[in-house]
């Protein structure tokens, strides 16, 4: 098998909690390791963009690592921007100090695009007492989820991640193109739901589920998404901790398989501007972990209390977590044509131009879609705000607004840019409680960074009409 790989729900509490990982769970790991003939090992972490950061080892030292006293890191390696920026921080200690890195077990999977047998593994990072660093993205879903278990509840979540295929290019002034498929001609107009368009790249989507496969990435459908050679794969549902794993692996996987096909693949929210934006839509649902049922739904399938009021919850918290959904400022052209994705908060059955759509179907699954998030959000934290308002809205027990039955194109009601939605997310306490106050410090911090250097730069737009006309 090419991974070790284990439901969440088989990972202990006391791991949660930040103690080491058990003799066994290290053993397996061990042996697992031996199995593969690994060579090396990559010791991934996620960064507040969910960018794979951390360190290669050769196997032996890592080894050596996980039975002693673990891998160092920076602490500020969790703070830096998506330029790689080290910005001025309340949160990060002055001197640089380091955090200690413990493998997750669970997630041993071997790398499918290397030649030489190579591991990565999820790390978790901790401080010097063996506390759990709580700014880092995967700790905040932790500590979201652990508020749901201590309840007797487990969130189940799927995602749908979209993306778009372009041209390879050095130049970042130049615009995004879409590439050449099988055909040779490169795809102009929308084909949504087109099969032969998703044919034109038939090998790389072939290379693709070979590699989730190795590594145990549980996707589901492939299909074409509305803009040229933009495409969504959707996630099997599961338990949050271990989809945000399975997220954050993909977006690097189809990254990588796609330069092996001499083309680019981008999460971006809105790449190219006659093109629609990608989301990452989240369905989400909550289980009653004693009997296994459905929180959503009643004995006799209709519409729960606790439905509702994790709908309110949503419609009262997401525009604060807006900015875990939607992190920069290229996020919010988004929503700048509202066919492309929701702007507003209303909710309906099977309704897609509300931003909490209720698919129809079997009761026993009734779920919420979140399509707010956009597919460039850090997996980990749009999974967590998203979490986070439904959790509030339960312990809160307020009712949404009604259901939406015709178009909500006409509601504008989330911030239409970023600084708006950080500005919201200062102010709105009850969501640093649940998220962790160090975390909603050092985001906003990072944030505000970016948009200030955001700022800096001179776009096309502006030389094309102020250079001679003001």
């Amino acid at each position: 098998s090419g991974s070790l790989v284990r439901s969440s729900a088989a990972r202990s509490r006391i791991e949660v909690q930040g103690i080491q990982m058990s003799d066994t769970s290290h053993d397996e790991m061990i042996a697992w390791l031996n199995d593969q003939s690994v060579t090396e090992v990559e010791c991934l972490v996620s960064d507040i963009a969910g960018i794979p950061r951390g360190k290669i080892l050769p196997v032996h030292k890592f080894i050596g690592a996980a039975a002693g006293q673990g891998l160092r890191l920076p602490e500020y390696v969790f703070g830096q921007s998506v330029t790689g920026a080290f910005l001025d921080s309340e949160v990060l200690n002055e001197i640089g100090r380091d955090v200690i890195l413990r493998p997750d077990a669970a997630t041993c999977r071997l790398v499918p695009w290397y030649n030489e047998p190579t591991a990565q593994i999820i790390h978790d990072a901790f401080d010097h007492d063996g506390k759990i660093i709580e700014f880092t993205p995967r700790a905040v879903l932790k500590r979201v989820l652990a508020l749901f278990e201590d309840a007797g509840l487990r969130p189940i979540v799927a995602p749908e991640l979209e993306f778009f295929l372009v041209q390879r290019s050095s130049d970042a002034n130049n615009p995004l193109i879409t590439p050449s498929g099988r055909s040779g001609r490169a795809e102009k107009a929308r084909q949504a739901y087109g099969i032969d368009a998703v044919n034109e790249f038939d090998p790389l989507f072939e290379d693709i589920y070979d590699h989730c496969d190795v590594q145990k990435i549980d996707i589901d459908t492939l299909s074409h998404e509305a803009g040229a050679a933009q495409m969504e794969i959707n996630f099997n549902h599961g338990e949050a901790l271990d989809l945000a794993d399975q997220a954050f692996l993909f977006k690097r996987t189809v990254r990588q398989t796609s330069l092996d096909h001499d083309i680019h693949a981008t999460f971006m929210a809105k790449p190219m501007q006659e093109q629609p934006g990608s989301a990452m839509h989240l369905h989400l649902s909550v289980v009653d972990m004693k009997s296994g049922r459905n929180i959503f739904v009643d004995k006799d399938n209709s519409e729960s209390d606790a439905f509702y009021h994790a709908l309110a919850g949503m419609q009262r918290y997401l525009v604060a977590a807006m900015p875990l959904m939607a992190p920069y400022v290229n996020s919010y052209r988004r929503q700048s044509n509202s066919e492309d994705s929701p702007t507003n908060l209303a909710w309906g059955m099977d309704n897609r131009t509300v931003g909490l759509r209720v698919p129809m179907g079997d009761p026993a699954n009734r779920r919420i879609e979140n399509r707010i998030p956009g597919a460039d959000a850090n997996p980990y934290l749009a999974m967590a705000a998203s979490l986070a308002a439904l959790w509030l809205g339960l312990q809160e027990q307020r009712r949404p607004t009604r259901q939406r039955k015709d178009s909500g194109e006409d509601l504008a009601t989330l911030p239409r840019n970023l600084d708006i939605a950080l500005d919201a997310l200062e102010r709105t306490s009850p969501l640093h409680d649940v998220l962790g106050e160090s975390f909603v410090k050092l985001f906003i911090e990072v944030k505000r960074g970016e948009a200030e250097a955001f700022l800096e730069v001179i776009s096309p737009w502006e030389r094309e009409y102020l250079l001679l006309n003001v």
